[in-house]
């Protein structure tokens, strides 16, 4: 049985997570440490990314903008080179979008879907022509690709679509054995809620109503979110894909 605290180590092998210098992204890629993998930590910020795997066995970081036109085949082919395999793809790699949807500027819904989708459809390509002998590819979607919410209709666009290319590219990669899964994470305690939290007229009262619109009665941790991430990476899930695998305390199943 898994268990959020990760102390164990069920894999090897190589896995590459993007927007893992902050946030989520560090969580998922301490956990796929713990859990044995070779992990290779990408963002822009070096500074930060090398921090990142100061604290982790085995890593690496390689700087990549994945909205450079080559930049995620770049970035696969500099991690071909040091590890000479790749075993799982984790397209964490996301820009947050608020906004009143009839005002939104065109260049924000282009920036949105730059990274959100066309970077993550590209990591996804790359990283697949790099898994001769099969892989998992996990996408961190988002809870909004499934339900409605005032001012997030741009992002929950961006993360609609990947949850669509999600079981298209499962269906299509099955016969090179690449598993192709979604996580959705609902409302998680990042350095994003935080400064969310903060900017509240009553931050105190803003994280009670937030708790209790989720059934279980907590925000996630990034934690939580990396937890389901080991699974789906994992040989215990050799037998799933092309699923959405919700990480949100019951808030879609209301």
């Amino acid at each position: 049985m898994f268990t959020a605290t990760g102390d164990h180590r069920h894999a090897s092998g190589v896995a590459v997570v993007t927007g893992s210098t902050s946030g989520i992204g560090v969580a998922i890629a301490g956990r796929l440490s713990r859990d044995g993998f070779d992990v290779v930590v990408t963002g822009r910020d070096e500074e930060r990314g090398r921090a990142v795997v100061a604290n982790l066995e085995g890593a690496a970081f390689i700087r990549s903008d994945l909205t450079d036109a080559d930049g995620p085949a770049r970035l696969m082919e500099k991690v071909s080179e040091r590890f000479g395999r790749l075993d799982v793809v984790v397209n964490n790699a996301a820009v947050d979008h608020t906004g009143d949807l009839l005002e939104v500027p065109r260049s924000e819904v282009h920036q949105a879907f730059e990274i959100n989708t066309y970077a993550a459809i590209a990591v996804l390509q790359e990283g697949a022509k790099r898994m001769p002998e099969g892989g998992a590819i996990i996408n961190i979607t988002s809870r909004l690709a499934s339900v409605g919410a005032p001012t997030m209709g741009i992002y929950a666009a961006t993360k609609g679509a990947v949850k669509a290319l999600t079981a298209s590219a499962a269906v299509e990669l099955a016969p090179q054995n690449i598993r192709v899964n979604a996580v959705a994470p609902g409302f998680t305690r990042t350095p994003l809620y935080d400064a969310w939290l903060e900017q509240q007229p009553d931050p105190a009262e803003a994280e009670r109503a937030t708790a209790a619109a989720i059934p279980l009665g907590r925000v996630a941790t990034a934690d939580d979110v990396a937890a389901a991430v080991s699974f789906l990476a994992s040989p215990e899930a050799c037998y799933i894909t092309g699923i959405t695998l919700p990480v949100d305390g019951g808030y879609t199943a209301r």
